[in-house]
């Protein structure tokens, strides 16, 4: 296979992903944005955080929130948990890694706020940590995942939304993610800015 051949294979298992996304995951997309539109018209917000490529997406969302997707519209309150460089390098130092969301949101988190978790496998144990502080606040949970969502999947309760993403390639899985923000943020914004 030649580097053309193999873009176009690369696209085309991205469409064929998508498509059965656009099956399986619409239900459970317009659950995590009513959740989030929820916290936001009862005076909460939303924390966000991912580790790597998912860190990345995390910033994404906050930005488009705190910005705007594709509508005037006033800003709206996310704060990405990753983004602070100073205290993720204090809480690795002088604690552990695996703490570095945990405590952020043990200080920020109150009750009817939404954790937004991004992981494409699901393991990632300072993710497993936010979701547990989360409960712990009094917090519900989105999770956006992949593969078989891991032990972030199982830590998740009644009131969380898990969004897993059907495949087991991290490339894969984290398009879809960003697809998945973007119908979030649309989504969010159709419910507390659109009047039917």
């Amino acid at each position: 296979m030649d580097s053309a051949e193999r873009v176009s294979e690369t696209f085309m298992a991205t469409a064929r992903l998508a498509e059965e996304c656009a099956r399986t995951l619409p239900a459970a997309v317009v659950q995590a944005a009513a959740l989030m539109a929820q916290a936001i018209l009862q005076g909460n917000k939303i924390l966000v955080c991912g580790n790597g490529g998912s860190a990345a997406e995390a910033l994404h969302f906050s930005s488009e929130m705190l910005n705007r997707f594709e509508q005037e519209r006033p800003p709206l309150p996310a704060i990405a948990l990753n983004a602070d460089a100073a205290t993720l390098t204090c809480i690795s130092n002088d604690y552990h890694f695996d703490e570095v969301f945990s405590k952020q949101v043990r200080a920020l988190a109150q009750p009817g706020d939404v954790l937004f978790t991004l992981t494409t496998s699901g393991r990632s144990p300072n993710i497993v940590a936010a979701i547990d502080a989360a409960h712990e606040r009094g917090a519900r949970v989105v999770l956006l995942s992949g593969r078989d969502g891991g032990d972030c999947g199982q830590r998740l309760g009644a009131e969380d939304t898990e969004i897993r993403v059907p495949a087991s390639s991290t490339a894969r899985i984290q398009e879809v993610h960003l697809m998945v923000i973007h119908h979030l943020c649309d989504a969010i914004d159709r419910h507390l800015f659109t009047q039917d």
